[in-house]
């Protein structure tokens, strides 16, 4: 399974902002197919980037870390 993201509904909003802004417009209008098309390009981007914390984390923390609890009964004096 390849990891490529494809980011061009990300690039089309940017552009879209971007032109709306040099004309002056107050509003942007998209349909529900381009956002729904950004959003899932922003869940898999997002996604990827746990991911990628995850695996950059375990590297140098190590997965062999080992907690030890000892419970000796305490006592009260």
């Amino acid at each position: 399974m390849s990891n490529d993201i494809n980011t061009y509904p990300i690039q089309q909003f940017i552009a879209l902002v971007k032109n709306a802004e040099m004309s002056n417009q107050k509003n942007i209008l998209i349909d529900i197919k381009v956002a729904k098309h950004l959003a899932f390009t922003l869940g898999e981007i997002t996604s990827k980037m746990v991911q990628d914390y995850d695996t950059m984390l375990s590297k140098v923390t190590g997965d062999n870390n080992i907690i030890e609890v000892k419970m000796d009964g305490g006592g009260f004096k």
